[in-house]
């Protein structure tokens, strides 16, 4: 790789490297025998116990298929570099139903109830700029379609950048507001009518104030990350955007302050960024932005101005379910470390986070 893009790949490195620590979630003690209670059972006790480190994994073939039947022995876990012993492995389809024991513990702990189906967040960056704005539109209409293929229990929330942030709804069921939004107020509103819905409520955690105040799409993730935070469970944030970051000549890019407390707080917040690139353009440097978010959260970026079909297909298929991994705290110096996790003996991609602070 060179050229303007490695120029811009390795000035965002620097910058990053630079910003705050990535922090996660951890969650303590031995998951239950049923699948789905152990999932639901660390939604609630991440709160709770430090002792175990909780990694939401995604594991795809060539194809981007989900690969199924896995257990701790095909993993290899480092953290900066050493081997650590997986405590559990466990696969979530995003379907699955509350487990009613589970919640009981979680109310009688005082903590809500973890949410019943999938929650999902449509991140729009709005920008009438010709390069930008056929793209945005597209994905638009692309994300009314998706919304066919969520479930009952499943929730939306829908949020947009231009010039500063808002939040049209709360997570939600109801399919027909989220048409209207994302057919008209998106497009053509400047002041949503914000419903607060009952838990799990994004609106709760959400200051309009601070997101009118919002001059940068790092500062409107970072406000979005910390409501999300507040939430229990797996979270996922897919982003319809154009780049993050500034280019600078003889710099290259480099993000905002704001990035680095937003990706500590999306990590923390188990939230899995999908980045998708509505720029109709082969390469451009803003792009390195949205890679770095996916990359940093365990999802993926792709680009929509050629194959749309093709990414939001594998869209699809890594909102279908996901690995919840535990591993022992390791006896290390207080700090952000890393984290490299691979198949053994099996061909297959992995991605998830990549530190976690302890």
């Amino acid at each position: 790789m060179s050229g303007p893009r490695a120029l811009a790949l390795v000035s965002l490195l620097v910058a990053t490297a630079a910003a705050q620590p990535i922090s996660s979630l951890v969650a303590g003690d031995q998951p239950t025998t049923s699948p789905v209670a152990a999932e639901q059972d660390i939604r609630f006790r991440d709160r709770v116990d430090v002792e175990s480190v909780v990694v939401d994994a995604r594991v795809v073939d060539g194809a981007g298929r989900p690969i199924l039947g896995l257990v701790p022995r095909d993993f290899r876990l480092k953290v900066d570099g050493r081997v650590v012993e997986l405590q559990s492995v466990t696969w979530v389809a995003e379907d699955a139903p509350r487990d009613p024991e589970t919640t009981a513990a979680a109310l009688h702990a005082g903590l809500a109830p973890a949410p019943q189906g999938r929650l999902v967040l449509f991140f729009f960056q709005k920008d009438l700029e010709p390069s930008r704005i056929m793209g945005f539109m597209q994905m638009l209409r692309r994300a009314r379609e998706m919304l066919d293929g969520f479930g009952e229990q499943d929730r939306v929330a829908v949020a947009s950048f231009d010039h500063h942030l808002k939040l049209w709804t709360d997570f939600t069921g109801d399919r027909e507001r989220l048409r209207r939004i994302l057919d008209h107020a998106v497009l053509f509103e400047s002041r949503p009518l914000l419903n607060v819905e009952p838990a799990p409520s994004l609106a709760e955690h959400f200051d309009p104030a601070a997101g009118k105040r919002a001059a940068s799409p790092e500062a409107a993730l970072l406000l979005l990350a910390e409501a999300l935070k507040e939430l229990p469970g797996s979270k996922s944030l897919i982003m319809f955007g154009w780049g993050m970051g500034r280019w600078s000549p003889g710099v290259g890019v480099f993000l905002e302050n704001e990035y680095g407390p937003a990706r500590r707080a999306l990590v923390e917040g188990r939230v899995t960024v999908f980045a998708l690139d509505v720029t109709k353009a082969d390469y451009h440097t803003l792009e390195v932005g949205l890679e770095q978010v996916a990359a940093d959260t365990g999802g993926f970026y792709a680009k929509t101005h050629l194959f749309p079909d093709q990414a939001l297909a594998r869209l699809e298929r890594a909102l279908s379910g996901h690995y919840v991994l535990t591993f022992a705290k390791p006896a290390l110096e207080r700090g952000e470390h890393e984290i490299h996790i691979a198949l053994v003996g099996r061909k297959g991609t992995v991605m998830a986070k990549r530190s976690y602070e302890g």
